[in-house]
């Protein structure tokens, strides 16, 4: 509504500047045609004088200072032409008021010491003395106050479009902020998609192949591994019915909500590995004491996909899991010795530095998300081929303070 009233007609210079050369004019014939009859000079000449000082007020918006210099030299003419001083002195403060309004306070009070100095010299010239000069004083100290309001008027505006400013800027930073929520957000769940996809239907693909090879020659064994297929087909479809509902944005109480996996569900991850022949050796030392969520969240996650990865590129083996408790960090480590690796541009491409001095090799999504997710913890993960043959996944996950200083 107020941008269609500042588009208004109105609001237009060329609409705007007639409107007050009238309106100055017609709010000002009275005053000097009653000083001229009062004055016994012709009220013609006094009206004309007034119109001639208001033509200026035509451009008012365009040339402010330029009309208040023609405004001040028809002001000046009448005043050493006419006895009548101070009203014709109108048409000047108009301008002046568009000065303030225009240009800088410097400018405008010095636009406005100048024309009232001039005005004043000439009604000294016109009429010696101090009979008039208190009404000569009077009209001036109009010209101030015309300045002054222009002034206060520029100041506000310039407050307003201070605020609007603001007000927009506030509105592309949430803008900005919302969108950067949401790109975070459908990061976090792809890498939890990803997880769990990769880890069951790795799963799933390596029991499949025990099955199909036992299929003749060892129904019952077969069986088992139709039957573990089963099993890690529906836990798939229970993390997948879990990560896909954080996209609904509902907090209704029918909404599942399953608790997020931790490293309480280790023993359970490295079983599965177990039934698809990879065989998983797991070391800990120092207190292990209780991980905050998101660190519990990281380290299960990475030790998930460091061994899908080794069932996918090396084959059946054995694995090794190190989880070392640090009074300020936990550090794990899961090594494999690669003796059925795949070629070389599925896992061993060069080192390669990612975001924020992670260290790591691989550009497949599984390498982004466990470097992501170390990141987001506040640590750091290191990936790479190792001396001896196989492969190496490295994390550090800082731990609380209140860690610190335990025995």
């Amino acid at each position: 509504m107020f941008n269609h009233l500042r588009r208004g007609p109105w609001a237009r210079p060329q609409m705007v500047d007639p409107a007050v050369m009238v309106g100055c004019f017609a709010l000002f014939v009275p005053v000097m045609a009653a000083t001229a009859y009062h004055r016994q000079t012709p009220v013609s000449w006094s009206v004309g004088g007034l119109a001639l000082s208001c033509v200026p007020l035509l451009v008012r918006s365009r040339r402010p200072v330029g009309v208040v210099a023609a405004t001040l030299v028809v002001n000046v003419t009448l005043t050493l032409l006419l006895p009548v001083p101070g009203p014709s002195f109108a048409s000047t403060a108009f301008a002046l008021y568009a000065v303030a309004t225009r240009t800088n306070r410097r400018t405008a009070w010095r636009v406005t010491a100048c024309a009232a100095a001039a005005l004043v010299a000439a009604a000294q010239l016109s009429r010696p003395g101090l009979a008039d000069l208190w009404q000569t004083l009077a009209h001036v100290a109009g010209l101030f106050l015309a300045v002054a309001s222009g002034d206060a008027v520029r100041s506000r505006r310039r407050l307003l479009a201070s605020a609007i400013e603001r007000a927009e800027r506030a509105e592309r930073t949430k803008e900005e902020e919302a969108r950067q929520r949401v790109t975070e957000e459908r990061l976090r769940i792809a890498r939890e998609l990803h997880d769990v996809i990769a880890h069951h239907i790795t799963l799933v693909n390596a029991q499949a192949g025990v099955a199909h090879h036992l299929m003749r020659t060892d129904p019952d064994h077969a069986y088992q591994a139709l039957e573990r297929i089963r099993d890690t087909s529906r836990s798939a479809l229970d993390e997948l019915r879990a990560t896909v509902g954080l996209l609904r944005h509902t907090d209704a109480p029918e909404t599942p909500r399953e608790p997020a996996p931790g490293l309480a569900g280790l023993a359970a991850l490295l079983d599965s590995f177990h039934h698809t022949g990879l065989t998983v050796a797991v070391e800990r030392t120092g207190p292990a004491d209780e991980l905050p969520p998101i660190t519990d969240l990281t380290a299960y996650r990475i030790i998930q996909e460091a061994l899908t990865n080794t069932r996918k590129h090396a084959g059946p083996g054995t694995a090794r899991l190190h989880l070392d408790y640090r009074t300020d960090a936990l550090h794990l480590t899961v090594e494999d010795d690669g003796l059925r690796t795949t070629p070389a541009h599925s896992r061993h491409r060069g080192p390669v530095v990612g975001p924020a001095g992670i260290h790591g090799t691989g550009t497949g999504h599984g390498m982004i998300g466990m470097h992501e997710r170390a990141k987001a913890a506040g640590g750091t993960l290191t990936a790479g081929p190792r001396p001896g043959g196989g492969f190496r996944t490295a994390a550090e996950l800082p731990l609380p303070a209140r860690r610190k200083g335990r025995p």
